[in-house]
C-alpha cells in the first residue's frame, strides 16, 4: 500500500507558462509502426505535425514562415501542419522506499511526483494517451483526457510504499510496460535506479520505444559529511550500517563506490538509447527537466 511520506514537501509550482513551453517529442524512430496508428481530433490548425512547406500567400499565418526554407529558396515560405498522430505515453514511477529520502529541500518522490505530473500533461495534449505504472504497486492502462490526467495525479499524489517492502520493485513495472506497451510509442522512467532488477526490462523497452530516464537523487547519497559515528538503515531491507563518517578513508570509500554506481546507471541508459536526464532533489528541477523536454 502506499502512502505519503510525513517529510513530503511537494514538487512545488508548475507555472502554465513554462508548460507550454516544453513537449514530449519522441527522440527517435522506434522499432515498429510509426507511433500512433491514426491521426488525433482536430482541424490541420490544431496539429503540430508537419505536412508540407509552401509558398506564403496573403492570408497565411506569418508565425508559420519557416525561416530556413524561406533562406533557402528565396521567397516567404509557410509549414502546413497537420493533426500529430496520437502516441501513447507510458510513465514508469518508482515508489519504491528509496524514494522517500531527500535532505535538500525535497524528497525524491517529490521530484518524481512533479515530472510525472508534466509529462501526464503534454501526453494528453491533442489527444495523446498517458498510463502509469508505479513500481508493481498500481498500474493505470493508458487513457486520454482530464480522467486520466486526474488518475495519473491521484496514483502518484499517494506516496510511497512502506519501509521493507521495494513494491514489486521497478524491474518488475518496466516487465508490465513492456508486455503491455506493444504498439511503438513513448516511456518516460522516473527513479533513482538503485534496483537491480532494472537494467534488461529497460533495455527491451528502449529496443522498441523512444525513452526518457530521469534518475532523481540527493546529494547526501554522493558525499557524506563529516558527522561521527552515524547507523544506516536500508528501508527496502531493513539492513542495519554502522559507519564512523570521521574517518576520511570511509567518505572516500563511499563516494567512490557511489561514483561507481552511478557510471554504471548512465552507461546502460546510454548503450539502450535513452535519453537521460539527472535531477537533485536540490534543483531547479523544472528548469532542468524543461532542458529535455523541448
Amino acid at each position: 500500500m502506499l502512502s505519503p511520506s510525513p517529510a513530503r514537501q511537494g514538487p512545488g509550482p508548475i507555472p502554465p507558462d513554462t508548460l507550454r513551453r516544453l513537449g514530449l517529442t519522441l527522440r527517435r524512430r522506434v522499432a515498429g509502426r510509426l507511433p500512433g496508428g491514426h491521426p488525433t481530433r482536430g482541424t490541420a490548425a490544431d496539429g503540430t505535425e508537419l505536412s508540407q512547406l509552401q509558398p506564403y500567400v496573403p492570408g497565411d499565418d506569418v508565425r508559420r514562415i519557416d525561416p530556413s526554407a524561406s533562406a533557402r529558396t528565396g521567397e516567404p515560405h509557410v509549414r502546413r501542419l497537420v493533426p500529430e498522430r496520437a502516441v501513447t505515453t507510458w510513465v514508469v514511477a518508482d515508489v519504491s522506499p528509496s524514494m522517500a529520502f531527500g535532505t535538500v529541500g525535497r524528497l525524491k518522490s517529490d521530484v518524481a511526483e512533479g515530472v510525472v505530473d508534466v509529462v501526464a500533461r503534454l501526453a494528453v495534449q491533442h489527444g495523446g494517451n498517458v498510463g502509469l505504472a508505479l513500481g508493481g504497486a498500481r498500474l493505470l492502462p493508458p487513457a486520454s483526457g482530464r480522467v486520466a490526467l486526474a488518475a495519473v495525479r491521484g496514483a502518484i499524489g499517494a506516496g510511497v510504499v512502506a519501509d521493507g517492502n521495494d513494491g514489486g520493485g521497478l524491474g518488475v513495472a518496466l516487465e508490465r510496460v513492456a508486455r503491455l506497451a506493444r504498439m511503438a510509442g513513448s516511456v518516460v522512467v522516473v527513479s533513482d535506479f538503485r534496483d537491480d532488477d532494472w537494467a534488461g526490462p529497460f533495455r527491451q523497452i528502449a529496443a522498441r520505444h523512444s525513452v526518457v530516464a530521469v534518475e532523481v537523487h540527493d546529494p547526501l547519497e554522493a558525499e557524506l559529511p563529516d558527522a561521527g559515528l552515524l547507523v544506516f538503515s536500508d528501508p527496502e531491507t531493513g539492513e542495519v550500517v554502522e559507519l564512523d563518517t570521521s574517518d576520511p578513508g570511509v567518505r572516500a570509500a563511499l563516494a567512490q563506490a557511489e561514483a561507481e554506481r552511478r557510471a554504471g546507471v548512465a552507461a546502460v541508459l546510454r548503450r539502450a538509447g535513452a535519453q537521460h536526464v539527472a535531477l537533485g532533489t536540490g534543483d531547479d528541477w523544472l528548469r532542468e527537466l524543461g532542458r529535455v523536454l523541448r
